[in-house]
Formats: structure tokens, sequence, C-alpha cells
């Protein structure tokens, strides 16, 4: 009877001394895929912010929107039928918001679009601001009024815009802007640079 214990006692210790060897064994598989699953997570979630909400990562600001911001286009310069402006967007709610990025441009008439070319420009390049409530910032514009290809050099080279859908950078809504400069030639082009502060 005592042998029979003691058997039965060795065959216990055995089993639980192999089944502690075996979790080692399989945590030491696991632990290198365990680390980095959390690791690809934060690094995703870290730059997720730096792309879609570019102040959240930096004091939980939200981005500046269509409902929050005011849009005009003034004219700064001409010459060799060259024209230039500045995209100019004011902060009209009442808490602060950010800005990083260029905006999106569709010049528009009654009709609806008008031929649209829009190019960016890296100069200045998109930089993170935080606009104040009353706070601007500005774009520059760039577009051109020689006839280019088969546009005609008789009269308006393309439709004359009245307005421009500008869909503020990170966001899918446009906010309706007036333009007064006549019309865009080269079938529209626009050079547009990043937002900076005004």
């Amino acid at each position: 009877m005592t042998r029979r214990l003691i058997a039965c006692g060795l065959l216990v210790l055995a089993s639980v001394t192999a089944c502690g060897t075996r979790t080692p064994d399989n945590a030491s598989q696991t632990l290198p895929t365990a680390p980095s699953t959390p690791s690809s997570t934060a690094s995703s979630s870290s730059s997720a912010p730096a792309t879609d909400n570019p102040g959240a990562a930096a004091g939980g600001v939200a981005r500046c929107g269509p409902a929050t911001l005011k849009g005009e286009i003034t004219p700064t310069d001409a010459g060799a039928g060259n024209r230039y402006g500045k995209f100019v967007v004011t902060n009209t709610g009442s808490a602060p918001c950010t800005l990083n990025g260029y905006s999106g441009f569709q010049l528009e008439n009654g009709s609806g679009a008008v031929p649209t070319k829009l190019e960016r420009k890296a100069d200045p390049g998109p930089a993170t601001l935080t606009l104040a409530p009353g706070a601007k910032a500005s774009a520059n514009l760039h577009w051109s009024v020689v006839p280019a290809g088969g546009e005609p050099v008789e009269g308006a080279c393309q439709p004359e815009p009245s307005k421009v859908a500008a869909i503020p950078p990170n966001e899918t809504a446009p906010l309706s802007v007036p333009w007064t400069l006549g019309p865009v030639c080269s079938g529209g082009r626009i050079e547009i640079s990043a937002f900076y502060a005004s």
C-alpha cells in the first residue's frame, strides 16, 4: 500500500513537473508575439491622431471645420497674365481649433462645377496651427489668365466661377466662399500652399 502511494506521488510529481516545463516553453514561444501586438497597436494609435486630428495629440483641440470657419479670397498681386491671392479662413467659433495641411478647392458657378486643377505647393508646407477664436490662417494662391491649349483667346478662357467649394484639411464637407476674380485659364489650374498663420 505504501509503495503504491509513493508510486502515485512520484507520478503526480512527474506530471506536475512536466506541465511546469511545458508552461515556460509555451510562454517563451508566445512572449515574442505578445509584446509586438501592443507596440504595433500603440504606434498605429499614436500615428492616427497626427493624420486625422493633429491637435488631438497636443491637448485635444478639435479640428477647424466648415461649421466654425469663414472664408474669403483676397487678391494680392497681378502681372504678365499671372494672378496671386490668398484664401483666408477665420475661426468664428468660441473655442480654439487646429488646421494642418491643404484645403480642397473647387471652382463653381450657378451651373455647378467649373474646371479646376488644384496643384499643391510646398512653400509653405503643412504645419499644425492652433487658431484662437477670431484668429486667421491663409493659403497662397496662384493662377493664370492667359489662355492655354485649345482655350479661346477671345472672351473667357473658361466658364467664370462665382464661388469656391473649399474643404478644410482632413474634413469632408466644404464651406462656400465667394470668387470675384474672373476666369481661371489653363483648364482651371490653381496652385495652393498649405495654411499658415496670418
